[in-house]
């Protein structure tokens, strides 16, 4: 049952209107029934009841087994009243055949006139009702309705189709109207989570509404003040740094020969430190400016693939057609370089690059290596700033590469996904919508 139940705001309002709107007509019905349909019913087969009568009022009783051939007395009253009096077997010839039988009207009029009635009504040349009478069981009475329309009959359905369709398309916009701020309040706390800071949400909505967007404006500001805080920090402190790692690289030029081997590792330092470095600024700035623009995925991996061959690593490709989308170039290009750097520098012998489509809204690219691969339970420490591998893969690195490529996914709204391989190394998943 709760698999049925709408899950959004939307949907339960949506829901609660339809089924107070449902009670109500409902309850509509059954008192426009009782108090309004049944006594014009009933007031309509009092006057038929009463022309049947009329018929019998001044035939004596020995004398009704005449009355169906009595030409005269038929005529009579359909010039009065446009009552016709037909025989039994002569009704269906003039449209008895083609009446459908009314019990309730049959149990009415059989009330008002002292016996078992039956009572039919067809509809071909306007409305007449045929009425079998206690009185004389051997004939048929045709009684026709003027001026009634057969959409006279089903007001009430009219009546109840329109105001509950009204009812329905005001409900909807109303649960619409109610959960617009919820739907922007979504919107922003998505963007948030992608990095990005809208600007301050309108307070609009109920007071209870009001609140939770006011929260959220502080709490949006909030990060945000942290975040460049932090980047302000981390920048100042990469800058600060290039100074004296410049003056020891020249200091290191002035050593003599016999020095070399001192020489050669404080070079080799100083160049892990400005990498180092390089990946602060990489994650302070990762995605801030850069807007997205259409571009083949398979393209950008190729070039980073190409880059890798000339520097002499042993990489195989395999990439499956993708049709181009909205990417962001450069960032993607430092996810891709920073992946096949990793499984360089750990995995050892082949890389494995493939790409493809996951259903039809993701697509999807693979780095695989033959390294020693990672405990399971460590996996998910990767992704935190600063945190390495396991010690069998090296400890190299500021521990910031992973980081940075799970931070671009995030915001591109995919996501990345590390496991073992069973033949041994490493294997990355990177997932990306292929629509926004």
């Amino acid at each position: 049952m709760s698999h049925w139940f709408p899950r959004s705001a939307f949907g339960q309002t949506a829901l609660l209107i339809g089924f107070l709107l449902l009670i109500n007509q409902l309850v509509s019905y059954v008192i426009v029934v009782k108090h309004v349909v049944e006594p014009n019913f009933r007031q309509i087969n009092t006057l038929l009841a009463k022309q049947v009568k009329l018929v019998f009022m001044n035939v004596p009783d020995q004398g009704r087994e005449q009355l169906p051939t009595d030409e005269i007395l038929s005529e009579k009253f359909q010039e009065v009243t446009g009552l016709r009096v037909y025989p039994a077997y002569l009704a269906p010839k003039f449209g008895l055949d083609k009446a459908v039988p009314y019990v309730f009207m049959s149990q009415q009029i059989g009330e008002y006139l002292g016996g078992k009635t039956e009572v039919r009504v067809s509809k071909d040349n306007g409305f007449m009702v045929w009425i079998n009478p206690p009185q004389d069981p051997y004939v048929w009475i045709a009684i026709p309705l003027e001026n009634v329309d057969e959409s006279d009959f089903s007001p009430l359905t009219f009546y109840l189709m329109v105001i509950g369709g009204l009812s329905i398309i005001g409900g909807w916009f109303f649960a619409r109207y109610i959960t617009k701020p919820l739907r922007l309040l979504q919107k922003s706390a998505n963007q948030v989570a992608h990095g990005e800071y809208p600007e301050r949400l309108e307070l609009q909505g109920s007071s209870e509404i009001v609140g939770v967007t006011k929260a959220f404006n502080s709490m949006a500001y909030g990060i945000k003040q942290l975040e460049d805080d932090r980047s302000l920090l981390m920048a100042g402190i990469s800058h600060d740094l290039r100074t004296p790692l410049t003056r020891i690289r020249l200091a290191t030029e002035m050593l003599d020969d016999k020095e070399s081997f001192f020489k050669e590792g404080i070079e080799q330092d100083i160049d892990d430190m400005n990498e180092i470095i390089d990946q602060f600024i990489a994650y302070i700035k990762l995605d801030r400016e850069e807007k997205s623009e259409l571009h083949s995925l398979n393209e950008i991996i190729s070039a980073q693939v190409k880059i890798e061959l000339q520097q002499g690593h042993n990489i195989v490709l395999a990439l499956t057609d993708i049709p181009p989308f909205m990417l962001r170039l450069s960032s993607l290009k430092r996810v891709i370089s920073n992946l096949i750097g990793n499984a360089v520098r750990y995995g050892g012998g082949e890389i494995y690059v493939s790409s493809g489509i996951s259903g039809k809204e993701m697509a999807y690219f693979l780095i695989e290596d033959n390294g020693p691969g990672i405990p399971a339970g460590k996996i998910q420490q990767l992704f935190k700033p600063f945190v390495q591998g396991d010690n069998a893969r090296g400890g190299q690195g500021s521990g910031l590469g992973l980081a940075i490529v799970q931070r671009f996914v995030n915001m591109h709204g995919g996501r990345v996904v590390i496991s073992n391989r069973a033949q041994g190394g490493l294997l990355v998943r990177v997932e990306l919508p292929l629509k926004p």
